[in-house]
């Protein structure tokens, strides 16, 4: 099969395995069970190791609560370099089944898509999909594989040229996502102008139905609705008196995202490895303030900045605080669609409590 075939040819190096003895999670007859144990994991990122990877995967697995006993969950990995995946072996079924939860996690600024081998068989007798745990969608973690439900979103009419990270910084807005796929061309790796996705607080659903229909990017109107087979239609869910909408280029009768505010958070303009570099972080603050001042006094500005292995809220967001509302409208008006570093600014407003108790 898949996994054999490369073991036969070559492509696949001899496992890497800890030194470390493993406690007792019973692997019942391992030769049997061995392919229920084995996760795929694709766009892994260059230069990475089998060390690193199993280091990564056994830290996360105690991290959210995911492992079962000491040690480590993960047993070997073996990485195929030409072809950016790799194989994971786990101590157990139950846990290997758990670490899918991981489906899109972000290693080395790369969103990894872990799947079951093309030769899996699932077990008689024991569960086939993961227990999401609250700190796996606490901890930030956006899956690949969006399942049908009836709060599946299907999201069309996306111009071709938005990558996954603007997409996703649109949907964001209203809240976290639980699992995001933009589908692309199998052959060239374009989008198809098209995206599924689901949101951690399903109440969410019906706002940003609401929001996000209709409304033009570019060229292109969005249709946004369930997926779902008879569920509530998009018309319906317009309707909503408590939609939530944001700025869009392109829009002339704009619909502001709830009642305006003094706070206005600025999105796509800019990028967490801009804001890494002290000098970059400065100039970009500067050039802010500097435009901000031109619509009103500008009490404040914040731009959450990357650290290291922290999922830092709001990062790559631009929050400006402004002296009065009508101030901040005036921004707002004259921002939307605006471009900065050649990428187009998308403005909402946003909530002055949380802003000052930084909840990004």
């Amino acid at each position: 099969m898949q996994y054999k075939a490369m073991q036969a040819s070559g492509q696949i190096p001899a496992s890497v395995v800890p030194d470390t003895p493993q406690t007792a999670v019973p692997v019942v007859g391992s030769t049997i069970t061995r392919q229920a144990r084995r996760l795929y994991v694709g766009n892994i990122p260059f230069g990475v190791t089998e060390e690193e990877m199993m280091e990564f995967f056994n830290q996360q697995m105690h991290l959210v609560g995911l492992a079962q006993a000491a040690g480590s969950p993960v047993l070997a990995c073996q990485i195929n370099l030409d072809k950016n995946f790799a194989f994971l072996e786990f101590r157990s079924i139950d846990e290997t089944t758990q670490a899918m939860a991981f489906d899109g996690i972000n290693l080395k600024g790369q969103s990894l898509k872990i799947r079951r081998p093309h030769d899996y068989q699932p077990m008689p007798g024991i569960t086939d999909t993961p227990a999401i745990k609250p700190a796996v969608v606490s901890s930030g973690v956006i899956s690949t594989v969006v399942p049908d439900s009836p709060h599946k979103i299907f999201i069309g009419g996306l111009p071709n040229y938005l990558n996954d990270d603007q997409v996703k910084e649109l949907l964001l807005s209203f809240g976290k996502l639980r699992a995001f796929n933009l589908v692309k061309d199998a052959a060239t790796g374009l989008s198809k102008g098209y995206a599924f996705c689901e949101y951690v607080d399903l109440s969410i659903t019906d706002q940003s139905i609401a929001g996000l229909n209709g409304m033009q990017l570019g060229d292109k109107k969005l249709i946004v609705q369930r997926a779902s087979v008879g569920a509530k239609n998009a018309q319906n869910a317009a309707n909503t008196t408590q939609s939530v909408m944001l700025q869009v280029p392109g829009l002339s009768n704009v619909v502001t995202s709830g009642p305006p505010t003094e706070v206005l958070c600025l999105l796509n303009m800019v990028t967490p490895d801009e804001l890494r570099d002290e000098e970059e972080y400065e100039d970009i603050l500067e050039d802010i303030k500097e435009e901000c001042t031109k619509y009103g006094v500008v009490r404040s500005v914040e731009i959450p900045r990357p650290i290291e292995g922290v999922e830092v809220p709001g990062c790559g967001k631009v929050f400006v605080e402004f002296n009065s509302v009508l101030d901040c409208q005036k921004a707002q008006q004259a921002l939307t669609g605006r471009k900065f570093s050649d990428r187009v600014v998308v403005t909402s407003y946003f909530d002055p409590d949380k802003y000052h108790r930084r909840e990004f």
